[in-house]
């Protein structure tokens, strides 16, 4: 059965790619402009390393640029939410006071998206919407979205690092003056040809050892092609009324239940990017249905069956009828899908899409594959 008669495909497609490309964009689009080195003491990869992972962040508020484009603007458009930080350019306001209180305001020129956690209470408000959302979280949750996109240098450089392994390569890279603060650089640069990352850049604060900035390029280029950076900070601890929310006159307000969006994902993936190659090919054994990983680090690759999700729904013969539950923009997922390449081999066949920083392969007996790796990779993934 073919992955383009599959309706679940359109809602799977769009959080793989998601799930594919945190440290992951698109084509080039630009850098942040660059001052002149500063002259800062020397400081190895590993004094570095060291300076990340013992600083103390008690507070810390900010402007932050991010940059990206996947290649994908219908796609993209069509996910929504965090989702949409994955193309364009994006201007987030953070506000930082310990784990138990954040803020985050997406800014663009129609209104404002903001997500508020204030201990266990969180909220969720767009103003051009004009709705609400608060959800209580459990006692035992540390995060508010531990599968959410990294919205702050900190946060993509957490997920950076994790990778670093002896299939990485640490290096220093130049200083940096990012915010207005001095900064080194730390560079990750993967092993494995088939990552389809060249490296991973982390400007470091040389005093309060915090990411600024963070950078990804695609191999073969030069310039960043996903990029997130502090205009301004400051690390002072933000005013308690910052992490308050009273919603609007007229605001529509929903109360939710159940885990945050992304939770679950989020520890599934973190099971599988710190398991042994072996452990991470076992992981959803038993239940085909449901995603796995194959392989681990840089190169791990993403596995969804898509078949047996929605097989009770499947139509009886030619493309899926997109549905009322695939969303508003499920008709224009299925035309991007019907105009990939075909690709066949002695895995199988299905259509690929090839970017620069991420593959994704859709199989013909509905499967999805996607990482950020060669289609080789993947052709190699779909034998097992």
């Amino acid at each position: 059965m073919s992955v383009l008669k599959n309706r679940s495909t359109l809602r799977w497609l769009v959080p793989l790619t998601a799930a594919v490309t945190v440290v992951g964009g698109g084509a080039a689009i630009g850098t942040f402009a660059a001052n002149a080195e500063p002259a800062l003491p020397p400081r190895s990869a590993a004094q570095l390393l060291v300076d990340l992972q013992t600083a103390r962040l008690d507070g810390l508020s900010g402007t932050v640029v991010q940059r990206a484009d996947l290649g994908l603007p219908k796609l993209v458009g069509l996910a929504g939410g965090d989702a949409a930080l994955l193309s364009g350019t994006h201007t987030l306001r953070v506000w930082y006071s310990g784990p138990d209180r954040q803020r985050v305001a997406l800014l663009d020129t129609l209104g404002e998206r903001d997500v508020i956690r204030s201990g266990r209470d969180v909220w969720t408000w767009d103003s051009k919407a004009n709705t609400a959302t608060h959800r209580t979280l459990p006692e035992s949750t540390g995060r508010a979205a531990e599968g959410a996109l990294p919205v702050t240098p900190q946060e993509a450089a957490e997920r950076a690092l994790a990778a670093v392994d002896p299939s990485t390569l640490v290096t220093t890279g130049r200083s940096a003056t990012v915010a207005g603060r001095d900064a080194y650089e730390l560079v990750l640069t993967p092993r494995d040809e088939a990552s389809l990352v060249h490296q991973v850049r982390i400007a470091i604060d040389a005093t309060e050892h915090v990411p600024l900035r963070f950078e990804v390029l695609a191999d073969g280029a030069d310039q960043p092609a996903f990029e997130m950076a502090f205009t301004q900070v400051d690390y002072r601890r933000p005013d308690a009324d910052q992490f308050t929310f009273n919603p609007p006159p007229g605001v529509k307000v929903t109360e939710a239940t159940g885990e945050f969006p992304g939770e679950k994902a989020g520890a599934q993936s973190k099971a599988g990017a710190g398991s042994k190659p072996d452990a991470a090919r076992r992981h959803g054994a038993g239940d085909e249905s449901g995603p796995r990983t194959v392989g681990t680090g840089w190169t791990t690759v993403l596995v969804v069956r898509t078949d047996e999700a929605d097989a009770a729904g499947k139509p009886a013969g030619g493309a899926a009828k997109p549905g009322p539950a695939d969303g508003p923009g499920a008709a224009q997922a299925l035309d991007l899908l019907n105009g990939l390449p075909k690709v066949s081999g002695d895995w199988g066949s299905g259509r690929l899409f090839a970017g620069k920083l991420f593959s994704v392969l859709l199989t013909d007996d509905g499967r999805v594959l996607a990482g950020a790796v060669t289609p080789e990779r993947l052709y190699q993934a779909a034998r097992g």
